[in-house]
C-alpha cells in the first residue's frame, strides 16, 4: 500500500477485520471461537505469574533472530479471523506497510519482529497461552474483551476479590504493575527491553490489548506514562491489522534490508 495506510482504508473495509461472527477466512470461525474458550478458561492470575517465573528465565534455547523468524514461517495463528498465512508473511506485510509510509526504522523493525514471541509454541506452549487478545488478570473483566462470555468458566470469576474494578491493583498503578494475560507480547517485551526505544516496547507489549487501545477500557489502571505511550500503540495498530492480505510476500526480495535492520538494533544471538 502507498502512504498513510490508516487513512486509505474505507470504514466498510475496516469493518471486515476482526469480525468474529463473519471472519474473512470463513473456515476459521470455529477454530477462533474454540481458541478463545480455552484462553479465557485457563488464563488465570496465578497462571500468568507462574508462566513468568517459568519462561522469563530465558533458559530454553539460543537462536539468531532469523532462526526464530524461520520458525514463524511454519506457524498459523489460531486466534486470527482475518488471514490464514504463516506468521512470517504477516510480519513482512506489517513492516513493509510501515516502510512505504516512511516510518522510522525502529518502528519498521518493530513491525517486523512484533510477533517474534510466538516462538513460545516451539517450546510446546499451547496457542491459547501464546497468541490472541490480551487482558488484565487480577481484576474485573471488561465486557469489551472479545468473547468475554467465556470468562464465566475461568476460576478467577469465582474469586470476588479478583472481580472488583481494581482487584489486586491500586488506582492508576500503571500497566507495568498489571499482570496481563500471558502470551507472546509480554514474553517478547522482556526479551527485547534493553534493545529498543520505549515507544517500540509499548507497541510490542500492548499491541494485542485491544480493550485498552481500541475500546478505551482500563484507563483507571493507567498512569501518565501509559497515557503518553497510548498514541504510539494506536499508531502501530493499523499496520498490524489492516496490512493483512492473502497475497504471500517474497521474503528473499526484502531480506537484505531486514538483515541490516536486525543487526543495527539487536544482538546476533537471542537467549529464548
Amino acid at each position: 500500500m502507498s502512504n498513510n495506510l490508516e487513512h486509505e482504508l474505507l470504514d466498510d473495509n475496516k469493518a471486515s477485520f476482526r469480525n468474529y461472527t463473519a471472519p474473512q477466512v470463513s473456515e476459521t470461525v470455529d477454530t477462533v471461537r474454540e481458541f478463545y474458550r480455552l484462553n479465557h478458561l485457563h488464563q488465570t492470575h496465578d497462571f500468568v505469574i507462574a508462566k513468568k517465573v517459568e519462561l522469563l528465565a530465558f533458559n530454553r534455547q539460543t537462536m539468531t533472530p532469523w532462526a526464530a523468524l524461520d520458525y514463524l514461517n511454519t506457524l498459523v495463528d489460531d486466534s486470527d479471523p482475518d488471514i490464514a498465512l504463516p506468521q512470517i508473511d504477516h510480519l513482512i506485510q506489517t513492516a513493509e506497510a510501515m516502510r512505504a509510509d516512511g516510518q522510522p526504522d525502529w518502528m519498521v523493525l518493530t513491525g517486523f519482529i512484533h510477533d517474534l514471541g510466538k516462538v513460545l509454541c516451539l517450546f510446546g506452549e499451547p496457542q491459547w497461552a501464546v497468541v490472541g487478545d490480551t487482558f488484565p488478570t487480577g481484576c474485573a473483566y471488561s465486557s469489551k474483551i472479545v468473547y468475554s462470555e467465556f470468562f464465566a468458566t475461568n476460576p478467577d470469576s469465582q474469586r470476588p476479590y479478583l472481580q472488583s474494578k481494581y482487584g489486586v491493583y491500586a488506582p492508576n498503578c500503571g500497566l507495568d504493575a498489571v499482570q496481563m494475560s500471558w502470551g507472546h507480547d509480554e514474553y517478547l517485551y522482556h526479551l527485547l527491553r534493553d534493545h529498543l526505544p520505549q515507544e517500540a516496547l509499548y507497541m510490542i507489549r500492548y499491541h494485542s490489548f485491544y480493550a485498552w487501545h481500541r475500546e478505551g477500557e482500563y484507563d483507571h489502571l493507567c498512569n501518565a506514562q501509559d497515557r503518553a505511550m497510548l498514541p504510539w500503540v494506536q499508531k502501530f495498530n493499523p499496520y498490524d491489522l489492516y496490512s493483512k492480505n492473502p497475497n504471500r510476500p517474497t521474503l528473499a526480495v526484502v531480506k537484505p534490508y531486514y538483515e541490516d535492520l536486525l543487526a543495527k538494533y539487536l544482538p546476533a544471538n537471542l537467549q529464548f
